[in-house]
């Protein structure tokens, strides 16, 4: 079994310049702006929530630090419950916003984007 491993060679396989690439078409190139642009803006939302965190511990610790669920402060109840109910939430819109933008082009342009041997891969 050890004796039938190979390696790969990846300079014989040659390398892609990004330059050589031919443009996206005009609906991949749109949907794509789109996904930045929500992601961007859920960025923002989670990091300045992340961001506060330690700012709320500078100012106000003995809110922070105050316990309520058998010795669990506020700040590691922010940190720890309500970030991932956050990411959670926020990959949830993400994705809920993507497959309906894929549906708005699907429906529009009557294009085959998204799918794939007749299957949807949405």
């Amino acid at each position: 079994m050890a004796n039938e491993y190979t390696e790969y060679d990846y300079v014989a396989a040659g390398t892609i310049d990004v330059s050589e690439l031919p443009p996206l078409d005009p609906e991949t190139n749109k949907i794509m702006k789109d996904e930045f642009s929500t992601g961007f803006k859920l960025s923002l939302l989670y990091y300045a929530f992340i961001f506060a965190i330690p700012i709320l511990n500078w100012f106000a610790p003995e809110f922070m630090f105050s316990r309520i669920w058998g010795g669990m402060t506020y700040s590691w109840f922010l940190t720890g419950i309500v970030a991932m109910a956050m990411a959670f939430i926020i990959a949830y819109i993400h994705t809920a916003l993507y497959e309906k933008r894929l549906q708005k082009y699907q429906s529009s342009n009557g294009s085959s984007f998204g799918k794939s041997e007749g299957r949807d891969i949405g």
